[in-house]
């Protein structure tokens, strides 16, 4: 549908826009809104976005489509009162202490009140204050600042497809709530941080616990207090400080010397390094056919989703840590050995794009001699903090250079900050390693926004085909597919934000498609500019591989370099009895992942027999079928293989009772 509308007396041409907010914004007239995200399902909660339409009196802009001949007025004097009205009423019941709050500058609340000059409330403001949920280490969720835009409950549904988020109750007792009302670190996040990149006053932020602690360590003598830098922020960290999206490395080498740091690495280092092990891990896993496709394991969110939702395929996840836990590794297992200090006295801090990666931090495999690898993890917004904190001026600093040893790093490592990036430096390495292909090699179908890619390319005698996939909604679709038998790849990059890391739930507000696509262009721009663009160009890595353990892909390094991971519990929760029986006593697992394999199918099955059924929210023994316990001992099954699996374990006369 096509036509024109008049916008403020604007003469304004439409196509295939949805509603009337994005003809006035593809116009430059600003609507504010505060529920409303281009890229997610339209709820119209706020009423913010109101306008004025001859003939039809007051509507929300989000949700009405623009009609031919159409006249629209944007700032009537009616537009503008219900606006205000609006505002004083979500301000009311907002918690107004903008000045400790972590959202105050980027909070839309907070500009559009000052848009519009509220500057008192005609109605009373909430007394009674809810609790903080400061249970998870990644997201922090304030209650008291949420004005039920939505934003977080839709793009945990819609982009992520987990759905953590939802309303609670009705009338002047809504509220969002995780699943079940629980505490966040309790339910199924993956803490990813979409919510925090969505949410418009501050009601979800980052746990910023870390910036104390890093503050600690760097005033501590006794600490040697080390840092590496991800690809994404160097691309980001500048908005914070009116740079725009533009590479900005050397100043955090500079500012992070500033204020304290001994050391300064670049983890594109890392990333060098785990194209390499990654990519002989998929030469090998090719070679053998086993356990393809081979998903990526870079991603501390999808690692997380795998375990709780999809055990089913955590062999088929790269044993490789990820960039951030193979150079916090390195650095407490070989590299304080070289420095001479112990590695508790090592405090090892990275700046991240992604909220996620404070989870990855302190999961227990990464460890070294009971401290773990990466002691404290900074989003890039906390980075810029600290550096205002400590009266950096940031556009003033002159560019400073990572240390040695690990100095040197190449394009592949740099792309690991945007989706596609992991899959393009393993094909750049496997086409040096298999047809010595020199300079670069770009892959085209790699690069780009759209949630999934697909393509098939042809490396020697092989023909690879190849996905990459980014937003966990999208990623489950395309396990569907592979699942199902429709589609048959050799290798799956999974990224859980939209845009992969530049993306991330740490990154600078605004964090749109817009913003993201800027960022991922200054990383293809910094890779077009390095000499090096394969991971077995650098020739530090070369040089670290063989004095810590005599070279790459070998036992030594399949120890300090790679993991295990297993399955894990989704819901915390007591047993339900189901029905009670004088038989045998039999729990069947009723979380996510049984579900779908058909535990009420099995319960179902249970009940026309004499025995104790239980349900429980997880029995932690994820396999093919339906984990079911009888007399302690915990069996996967089918509904139509059951019977035969409870006669065989149930210790009881099953003649009689079964």
């Amino acid at each position: 549908m096509s036509g024109k509308i008049t916008i403020n007396g604007q003469v304004i041409d439409f196509t295939d826009e949805k509603n009337i907010l994005a003809v006035a914004r593809k116009a430059g007239i600003d609507i504010p809104t505060l529920c409303y995200h281009p890229e997610l399902t339209i709820a119209g909660a706020c009423r913010l976005c109101v306008v004025e339409i001859e003939r039809m009196g007051i509507q929300a802009s989000c949700s009405t489509a623009p009609v031919d001949g159409m006249v629209v007025y944007t700032n009537s004097e009616r537009v503008n009162r219900v606006r205000k009205m609006v505002l004083e009423l979500l301000l009311a019941n907002h918690d107004r202490e903008c000045t400790t709050c972590d959202s105050s500058g980027a909070c839309k609340l907070q500009k559009y009140a000052n848009d519009y000059g509220i500057k008192r409330l005609r109605y009373p403001s909430r007394t009674v204050k809810a609790p903080l949920d400061t249970s998870s280490l990644s997201v922090v969720r304030d209650p008291n600042k949420c004005i039920l835009c939505g934003l977080c409950v839709r793009v945990c549904k819609e982009k992520q497809g987990i759905g953590v988020w939802d309303f609670k109750n009705r009338g002047s007792r809504t509220e969002i709530v995780a699943a079940m009302d629980q505490p966040l670190a309790e339910s199924s996040c993956i803490n990813c941080g979409q919510c925090i990149a969505v949410c418009p006053c501050g009601a979800l932020t980052s746990n910023s616990s870390a910036i104390e602690e890093v503050w600690a360590a760097i005033r501590d003598p006794k600490k040697t207090v080390v840092c590496q830098i991800a690809p994404a922020p160097r691309a980001a960290l500048g908005e914070e400080f009116g740079l725009g999206s533009v590479d900005v490395t050397g100043k955090i080498v500079a500012a992070l010397r500033r204020i304290g740091f001994n050391k300064v690495f670049d983890t594109a280092f890392a990333a060098d390094m785990t194209t390499v092990e990654e990519s002989n891990e998929f030469l090998a896993r090719l070679v053998k056919g086993e356990n393809l496709p081979l998903f990526t394991s870079c991603c501390p969110g999808w690692v997380k989703y795998a375990e709780e939702f999809h055990p089913e395929l955590l062999n088929n996840l790269s044993s490789c840590r990820s960039p951030q836990q193979m150079f916090g590794s390195v650095l407490k297992k070989k590299y304080s050995k070289d420095l001479g200090i112990a590695p508790e006295d090592m405090f090892v801090v990275s700046i991240m794009p992604c909220t996620a990666k404070k989870y990855e931090a302190r999961r227990p495999e990464f460890m070294t001699e009971g401290s773990y690898d990466v002691d404290a993890v900074l989003t890039t917004v906390e980075a810029a903090r600290m550096f205002r904190e400590a009266g950096i001026i940031f556009d003033a600093l002159e560019d400073s250079e990572f240390d040695q040893p690990m100095q040197q790093t190449t394009g592949s490592g740099v792309l690991f900050g945007t989706t596609g990036g992991v899959m393009e430096s393993v094909v750049r390495y496997v086409a040096g390693k298999l047809l010595n292909a020199e300079g670069r090699v770009d892959v085209e179908f790699t690069r780009g926004m759209e949630d999934t890619k697909i393509a098939s390319i042809n490396v020697g005698d092989n023909k690879l085909t190849l996905a990459v996939v980014n937003g966990l909604a999208a990623a489950e679709e395309l396990i569907k597919k592979i699942q199902s038998g429709e589609l048959t790849v050799h290798a799956v990059e999974v990224m859980a934000c939209p845009g992969g890391c530049v993306g991330g739930g740490g990154q600078p507000f605004q964090n749109d498609g817009e913003r993201r696509q800027a960022r991922a262009r200054e990383i293809y721009n910094i890779d077009a500019k390095l000499v090096l663009h394969k991971a077995q160009d650098n020739e530090d890595l070369d040089k670290i591989f063989e004095k810590y353990w005599g070279g790459c892909c070998n036992h030594e390094t399949h120890h300090d370099l790679h993991t295990h991971y297993r399955p894990k519990k989704r819901i915390a929760g007591n047993e339900i009895l189901i029905k009670d029986g004088e038989g045998p006593e039999i729990t069947v697992c009723l979380g996510e992942g049984c579900l779908k394999k058909g535990s009420l199918a099995v319960v179902e099955k249970l009940l026309a027999l004499p025995v104790k059924v239980k349900g429980v929210f997880c029995l932690e023994s994820c396999g093919d079928g339906v984990s079911v316990k009888v007399n302690s001992q915990i069996q996967n099954v089918k509904a139509e293989n059951v019977m035969e699996a409870i006669k065989a374990n149930c210790g009881c006369n099953c003649s009689t009772c079964l």
